[in-house]
Protein backbone atom coordinates (compact mmCIF):
# COMPACT_ATOMS: atom_id res chain seq x y z
CA UNK A 1 0.00 0.00 0.00
CA UNK A 2 3.19 2.32 -0.26
CA UNK A 3 2.32 2.49 -3.68
CA UNK A 4 -0.94 4.90 -4.21
CA UNK A 5 -4.14 4.07 -5.19
CA UNK A 6 -4.63 6.03 -8.30
CA UNK A 7 -7.71 7.22 -8.69
CA UNK A 8 -9.51 9.45 -11.66
CA UNK A 9 -9.17 13.34 -10.50
CA UNK A 10 -9.82 16.71 -12.17
CA UNK A 11 -7.46 19.19 -13.14
CA UNK A 12 -6.63 21.63 -15.71
CA UNK A 13 -6.98 20.84 -19.50
CA UNK A 14 -3.76 20.13 -20.29
CA UNK A 15 -2.31 19.70 -16.98
CA UNK A 16 -2.05 16.08 -16.16
CA UNK A 17 -1.49 15.66 -12.66
CA UNK A 18 1.71 13.12 -11.98
CA UNK A 19 2.62 11.20 -8.95
CA UNK A 20 6.06 10.10 -8.57
CA UNK A 21 6.44 6.94 -6.35
CA UNK A 22 8.87 4.07 -6.25
CA UNK A 23 8.21 0.90 -5.19
CA UNK A 24 8.76 0.11 -2.17
CA UNK A 25 8.85 -3.39 0.17
CA UNK A 26 8.19 -1.87 2.88
CA UNK A 27 4.30 -3.09 4.44
CA UNK A 28 1.52 -2.74 6.76
CA UNK A 29 -0.53 -5.67 7.92
CA UNK A 30 -4.36 -4.77 9.16
CA UNK A 31 -6.80 -6.91 10.71
CA UNK A 32 -10.05 -5.74 11.77
CA UNK A 33 -13.69 -7.18 13.08
CA UNK A 34 -17.50 -5.49 12.91
CA UNK A 35 -19.14 -6.39 16.03
CA UNK A 36 -22.46 -6.51 15.95
CA UNK A 37 -24.90 -6.83 19.19
CA UNK A 38 -27.88 -9.21 19.36
CA UNK A 39 -30.55 -7.37 20.80
CA UNK A 40 -29.66 -3.54 20.17
CA UNK A 41 -27.96 -4.28 16.71
CA UNK A 42 -24.86 -1.40 17.72
CA UNK A 43 -21.85 -1.80 15.01
CA UNK A 44 -18.50 -1.58 16.20
CA UNK A 45 -15.14 -1.63 14.26
CA UNK A 46 -12.30 -3.25 16.23
CA UNK A 47 -8.10 -3.07 14.64
CA UNK A 48 -4.94 -3.43 14.46
CA UNK A 49 -2.00 -2.32 12.57
CA UNK A 50 0.92 -4.71 11.89
CA UNK A 51 4.49 -3.98 10.67
CA UNK A 52 4.58 -7.89 9.07
CA UNK A 53 2.23 -10.69 8.10
CA UNK A 54 -0.67 -11.36 9.89
CA UNK A 55 -0.36 -14.88 11.46
CA UNK A 56 -1.86 -17.48 13.56
CA UNK A 57 -0.62 -16.17 16.50
CA UNK A 58 -1.78 -12.19 15.68
CA UNK A 59 -5.02 -13.44 14.45
CA UNK A 60 -5.75 -15.25 17.99
CA UNK A 61 -4.46 -11.96 20.32
CA UNK A 62 -6.79 -9.97 17.86
CA UNK A 63 -9.65 -12.36 18.41
CA UNK A 64 -9.14 -12.71 22.31
CA UNK A 65 -8.88 -8.51 22.55
CA UNK A 66 -12.15 -8.49 21.08
CA UNK A 67 -13.30 -11.02 23.56
CA UNK A 68 -12.51 -9.02 26.52
CA UNK A 69 -13.85 -5.19 25.30
CA UNK A 70 -17.14 -7.27 24.60
CA UNK A 71 -16.98 -9.62 27.48
CA UNK A 72 -19.40 -12.28 26.20
CA UNK A 73 -19.20 -15.02 23.62
CA UNK A 74 -19.05 -14.38 20.26
CA UNK A 75 -20.11 -15.90 16.40
CA UNK A 76 -17.37 -15.00 14.24
CA UNK A 77 -17.96 -14.92 10.54
CA UNK A 78 -15.04 -15.61 8.59
CA UNK A 79 -13.54 -16.06 5.24
CA UNK A 80 -11.43 -18.48 4.49
CA UNK A 81 -8.00 -17.65 4.46
CA UNK A 82 -5.67 -19.81 5.59
CA UNK A 83 -4.64 -18.18 8.77
CA UNK A 84 -8.60 -17.71 10.04
CA UNK A 85 -8.74 -21.66 9.35
CA UNK A 86 -5.95 -22.17 11.23
CA UNK A 87 -6.94 -19.46 14.05
CA UNK A 88 -10.49 -20.92 14.51
CA UNK A 89 -9.21 -24.06 15.23
CA UNK A 90 -7.08 -23.03 18.15
CA UNK A 91 -9.55 -20.99 19.24
CA UNK A 92 -12.28 -23.64 19.28
CA UNK A 93 -10.06 -25.71 20.83
CA UNK A 94 -9.18 -23.03 23.48
CA UNK A 95 -12.13 -21.02 24.00
CA UNK A 96 -15.00 -23.19 22.93
CA UNK A 97 -17.56 -21.45 25.05
CA UNK A 98 -16.78 -18.04 23.91
CA UNK A 99 -16.49 -19.00 20.28
CA UNK A 100 -18.37 -20.21 17.58
CA UNK A 101 -17.18 -20.06 14.20
CA UNK A 102 -18.89 -19.36 10.93
CA UNK A 103 -17.74 -19.78 7.02
CA UNK A 104 -18.20 -17.48 4.52
CA UNK A 105 -17.98 -19.52 0.96
CA UNK A 106 -15.14 -19.81 -0.96
CA UNK A 107 -14.00 -16.79 -3.15
CA UNK A 108 -16.73 -14.52 -1.94
CA UNK A 109 -15.37 -11.28 -0.85
CA UNK A 110 -18.86 -9.31 -1.71
CA UNK A 111 -20.20 -10.96 1.32
CA UNK A 112 -17.83 -10.15 3.70
CA UNK A 113 -18.55 -6.53 5.35
CA UNK A 114 -15.37 -6.25 6.11
CA UNK A 115 -14.30 -5.91 2.33
CA UNK A 116 -15.96 -2.73 2.17
CA UNK A 117 -13.73 -0.99 5.27
CA UNK A 118 -10.92 -1.84 3.46
CA UNK A 119 -12.20 -0.54 -0.16
CA UNK A 120 -13.49 2.47 1.83
CA UNK A 121 -10.16 2.71 3.19
CA UNK A 122 -7.98 2.27 0.10
CA UNK A 123 -10.52 3.58 -3.06
CA UNK A 124 -11.71 6.56 -0.94
CA UNK A 125 -9.76 8.01 2.15
CA UNK A 126 -6.57 7.20 0.65
CA UNK A 127 -7.26 7.45 -2.87
CA UNK A 128 -4.33 9.19 -4.29
CA UNK A 129 -2.52 9.09 -0.98
CA UNK A 130 1.33 9.29 -1.24
CA UNK A 131 3.41 8.60 2.12
CA UNK A 132 6.40 9.37 2.71
CA UNK A 133 6.80 6.34 4.69
CA UNK A 134 5.78 3.31 6.35
CA UNK A 135 4.75 5.53 9.71
CA UNK A 136 2.64 7.82 7.92
CA UNK A 137 1.45 5.11 6.15
CA UNK A 138 -0.08 3.74 9.36
CA UNK A 139 -1.25 6.80 10.62
CA UNK A 140 -3.34 7.72 7.55
CA UNK A 141 -4.82 4.47 7.33
CA UNK A 142 -5.74 4.48 11.46
CA UNK A 143 -7.00 7.78 10.74
CA UNK A 144 -9.35 6.47 8.03
CA UNK A 145 -10.38 3.55 10.01
CA UNK A 146 -11.52 5.54 13.02
CA UNK A 147 -13.00 7.93 10.98
CA UNK A 148 -15.37 4.88 9.39
CA UNK A 149 -16.02 3.48 13.06
CA UNK A 150 -17.60 6.47 14.16
CA UNK A 151 -20.03 6.60 10.96
CA UNK A 152 -22.65 3.58 11.49
CA UNK A 153 -24.86 4.41 8.27
CA UNK A 154 -21.51 3.65 6.77
CA UNK A 155 -20.72 0.38 8.42
CA UNK A 156 -24.39 -0.30 8.02
CA UNK A 157 -24.19 0.59 4.47
CA UNK A 158 -21.51 -2.20 4.12
CA UNK A 159 -23.59 -5.13 6.00
CA UNK A 160 -26.39 -3.87 3.14
CA UNK A 161 -23.78 -4.53 0.68
CA UNK A 162 -22.84 -7.97 1.78
CA UNK A 163 -25.96 -8.67 1.62
CA UNK A 164 -26.73 -9.34 5.97
CA UNK A 165 -29.42 -8.19 7.42
CA UNK A 166 -28.87 -5.72 9.80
Amino acid sequence: MLQPVVRRTWAPRGQTPIQYSWDRRDRLSVISAITVSPQRRRLGLYFDILDHNIATDEFEMFVAVVLRRLQRPIILVMDRWSVHRAGAQRLLRRLPRQVQIEWLPAYAPELNPVEQVWNHTKYTDLANYKPDDIASLGQAVARSIRSTRAQTPLLRSFFRHSRFGL
